[in-house]
């Protein structure tokens, strides 16, 4: 019976402690979801009929990249982005008017030449704006744990399928409707889940100076390019959008991480886009006989794999080295057009007159290569650890407190602020929350034994008790404790 009992707790522990990786999700999910579906609507896998004289999608990706190199080169400048709301409209704004020009191009009664040219305007527009929202969103999602940026950011990419499956088959008021909606909804979340950070969670105008983790942004645009020579070719509910395989690869990783977080090892996941797209691409010359789906939801699950993991990576240095991560998302937008120039040497390929089949095992041996090179050049998890600060792939999980330190930080924080703590009092009411002592806070926080214990003083009269065995129990600390 005592074993049963125990467990149960351990259940019903877990299942708190799961909860909690989840508080706060909700503006989280719909941000990144309502942007994803907007862009699947708008351009991806367009709801409307739009004339152009070439790929909208080419032209938004191009335009995403040229937003993202501004903000690269003005971060200094511009960071933090949320603090004022300014590009949070610009991005609205854009993408808003993006689908005004795009519902107005897919008007039968617009005139032919006009409306090419409303459509290629309306594509730029939304590729600008979506490259801003992208980094607006890396920045307010820097600021929580490892785990949760795993988990929200999966969460939200399942999301924006199920989004884009129910606007499936709207007629065209009701798509227009949501082409405008869902960009506003998305910056609107994404300002609602900044605001609910706290204060001393928020980003730092900070920017010190750093050295680039360029091995990680090779790796992504190899990833992008061999996705690019097959983009145009895949299956059906295959791609890197809001597609079948995104919600397959991305439903995979949320339950991995949410039911088995403290065991989920990131180091494991780290080495297997690499299985996968090679998989991808071995299999491309035998279509004839197996069909091109295997194929293409292999490749397409690899990329977005490969993309999860150097976010991933790039929080993680971020975090370990004190710097923003806007500089990182915007580099990492503007490798999108190593999806475009893929796209273009398959293209190539294909117009000198090589026949398919040549062209697929020419393409399949050159991408095998390339990327069995790259396991040897690029992917040396040491490098990354000493370099860049990278420790997730070292320590495996994505857990860096338990819910135990959250909780209790969450408890003192709330205490802080509703007694109004100092930033010093509060940092000593962290410490003795983990059950420190006396000389051990003196110590770590390099203070003297009289200016410790006036900070203590200020803390027991602005919270209402007489000693420190009173604020243990109001903090509901547990520890060793020892004399102040």
């Amino acid at each position: 019976m005592p074993a049963m009992g125990k467990l149960l707790a351990d259940i019903r522990k877990g299942r708190e402690d799961r909860a909690l990786y989840l508080a706060g999700i909700l503006p989280y999910l719909f941000a990144l979801g309502c942007a994803r579906a907007w862009v699947t609507l708008a351009v991806a896998a367009p709801a409307l009929a739009l004339p152009a004289p070439f790929d909208l999608h080419d032209v938004f990706d191009y335009a995403m990249a040229l937003a993202s190199i501004v903000v690269a080169v003005a971060a200094r400048r511009l960071v933090p982005l949320n603090a004022t709301g300014a590009v949070r409209a610009v991005s609205a704004g854009a993408m808003a008017a993006a689908s005004l020009a795009l519902i107005a191009a897919g008007e039968a009664a617009f005139p032919g030449g006009a409306a090419a040219v409303l459509a290629v305007v309306g594509a730029a527009l939304g590729g600008i704006g979506f490259g801003l929202f992208l980094v607006l969103w890396a920045e307010v999602l820097s600021c929580i744990s490892l785990i949760r940026i795993f988990l929200y950011t999966t969460a939200s990419q399942l999301a924006a399928v199920v989004f884009v499956f129910f606007c499936d088959g709207l007629d065209g008021l009701r798509v227009a409707c949501a082409m405008v909606a869902l960009p506003v909804a998305a910056v609107l979340c994404l300002r609602a889940a900044f605001q609910a950070l706290p204060a001393a969670d928020r980003p730092s105008p900070v920017m010190p100076r750093l050295t680039y983790p360029w091995k990680i942004f090779v790796l992504l645009a190899l990833y992008s390019f061999a996705y690019g020579l097959r983009q145009h070719q895949l299956a059906a509910g295959a791609g890197m959008h809001s597609s079948a395989s995104t919600a397959l690869i991305m439903a995979v990783l949320f339950a991995s991480a949410y039911f088995f977080s403290a065991r989920f090892n990131v180091g494991a996941l780290y080495r297997s886009p690499l299985v996968l797209i090679v998989c991808g691409f071995l299999l491309v010359p035998v279509e004839g006989f197996l069909g091109t789906a295997a194929s293409s939801y292999l490749i397409s699950m690899s990329y977005s794999l490969v993309g999860i993991i150097v976010a991933l990576l790039l929080y993680d240095i971020s975090k370990r080295l004190g710097v923003t991560v806007v500089v990182f998302a915007a580099i990492k937008g503007a490798e999108q057009v190593f999806v475009i120039w893929g796209k273009d040497v398959a293209e190539t390929m294909g117009a000198l007159g090589l026949a398919a089949g040549a062209q697929d095992t020419v393409i399949a041996v050159a991408v095998v290569a390339m990327m069995l090179a790259a396991t040897l050049i690029l992917l040396s998890e040491r490098e990354l650890a000493s370099k860049w600060g990278v420790r997730i792939l070292d320590i495996g999980g994505l857990v860096e407190k338990t819910p135990e330190e959250e909780r209790r930080e969450a408890h003192v924080a709330e205490l802080a602020e509703r007694f109004r703590l100092t930033p010093r009092e509060t940092e000593i009411l962290h410490l003795i929350a983990q059950g420190k002592n006396g000389p051990a806070i003196r110590g770590e926080l390099f203070i003297a034994e009289g200016t410790f214990k006036a900070h203590t003083s200020h803390i027991y009269e602005k919270c209402g008790v007489p000693n420190r065995r009173a604020l243990v129990a109001l903090l509901g600390a547990d520890g060793p404790g020892g004399r102040l």
